[in-house]
């Protein structure tokens, strides 16, 4: 069995057609079928069956995309295995959230600086949602993403997820409302009757605020979204309306904004390091993720 014939059946059952697959990479429709034909013949099992004007997996297909997902990742650790003690030498391509950046990236770079020079970073802003397209399309080498702990991502099986660190949110009110409330959902049901500012590029935190909203009995107003963090703060401070969003609970804010802490459930983002399964033992990339996760 070719494992590349492999690479085009994992394909397709992801992107659910062939121009698709054909278009992911770079190939003709009627090379992925021909490739997937001679799968079929190779197991010995009908892969595909007739779904209207288009193809989809029979079971039989469906359990060898599974299986293709582990077979794919041992060939990739193989050949990072080839020369594991080699000193590390490439260049890491890193995609993540700001602070992500901030916290973890740069205190690395540092120490490659110093340390490894032969190992240079590439760094991009992403939120986790573009981060994850780039990584499974091998566009990067590692995703800095983020979740909420009240609702976590679901992470594609191709994908390893490394935690790096935790960090306690809490809900940023105008001053003049700021009050002792009492549990998380008492602090929202307090706030019922404001505008609720959320994310403009990533839905975590205002799937948090629903869930939450929920438990208290009533659905949010979400009037504002923006990704910057001080916009929220400007937003909440001088807002032509009352308005409340998520913040880190460490996070000095500007005057005429008060944090309030939430308890009873409290309000956690985690971060994590997240590489294509196999990657991680290329030794540049391995030596980057010690230095992060340490």
């Amino acid at each position: 069995m070719d494992t590349r014939r492999l690479h085009f059946l994992l394909e397709l059952s992801r992107h659910g057609s062939m121009r698709a697959v054909a278009d992911v990479l770079g190939t003709t429709t009627s090379t992925v079928s021909q490739q997937i034909a001679v799968l079929a013949k190779e197991t010995g099992a009908p892969l595909l069956e007739p779904d209207g004007r288009r193809v989809r997996l029979t079971p039989a297909g469906r359990r060898l995309a599974e299986h293709a997902v582990t077979i794919l990742a041992a060939v990739e650790a193989a050949r990072a295995d080839l020369d594991p003690h080699a000193e590390p030498v490439g260049t890491v391509r890193v995609a993540g959230f700001a602070t992500a950046v901030r916290r973890s990236v740069l205190p690395a770079a540092a120490v490659l600086a110093e340390r490894h020079p032969r190992v240079q970073l590439r760094i991009s802003e992403y939120e986790p949602y573009e981060a994850f397209a780039a990584l499974l399309a091998d566009d990067i080498d590692l995703a800095l993403t983020y979740d909420f702990d009240l609702a976590p991502e679901v992470v594609d099986p191709m994908i390893t997820a490394s935690p790096l660190w935790t960090a306690r949110w809490s809900l940023a009110v105008p001053e003049a409302d700021a009050a002792d409330h009492g549990s998380t959902v008492q602090v929202f049901e307090a706030f019922r009757d404001h505008g609720w500012i959320v994310n403009s590029r990533n839905s975590a935190d205002e799937d948090v605020i629903l869930r939450l909203a929920s438990t208290a009995r009533f659905a949010p107003r979400v009037t504002h979204r923006a990704d910057s963090l001080e916009l929220v703060e400007d937003l909440i401070a001088t807002g032509p309306a009352p308005h409340v969003g998520l913040l880190p609970a460490d996070r000095s804010t500007k005057p005429g904004v008060v944090l309030l802490p939430l308890a009873g459930p409290e309000v956690r983002l985690r971060a994590f390091a997240c590489t294509r399964r196999g990657r991680e033992a290329w030794p540049p990339l391995a030596l980057v993720l010690r230095l992060l996760v340490r």
